[in-house]
């Protein structure tokens, strides 16, 4: 696995843990689906949530949230909606947002975390 790839695993990782210490519950990570990936959906007070986590070093090529570019948003939204269809029972009912949690330093377990809610 590349360095990039550890890197990302670990920021997700550490995502998770700061959505479950924030209420949230996880339902999935890294769902896969011929339109994509989802790095992680959650349920928090009855809202289905879609987080899209964002990794970076340092801030030298940008924030990781302007990496979400109108195109990433709406395939981000395609991808939500493909596993709304794949899981109609646990979507029933229930409130849809995207969030982006970006992470920015060299050890992800020590990063500065930020958590866009309902980003787009």
């Amino acid at each position: 696995m590349a360095a990039k790839d550890d890197l990302g695993r670990a920021g997700e990782d550490r995502a998770v843990a700061y959505l479950i210490g924030d209420g949230y519950r996880i339902i999935t990570r890294n769902w896969r689906c011929p339109q994509g990936e989802i790095d992680i959906v959650a349920e928090r007070d009855g809202a289905l949530v879609v987080v899209e986590v964002k990794t970076r070093r340092s801030e030298d090529f940008g924030h990781p949230f302007e990496a979400i570019d109108k195109r990433k948003a709406q395939r981000l939204w395609r991808l939500a909606m493909a596993w709304l269809a794949a899981h109609p029972l646990e979507a029933r009912g229930r409130r849809l947002r995207v969030d982006v949690i970006g992470l920015v330093g060299s050890d992800p377990a020590s990063a500065r975390l930020e958590h866009l809610e309902d980003a787009l």
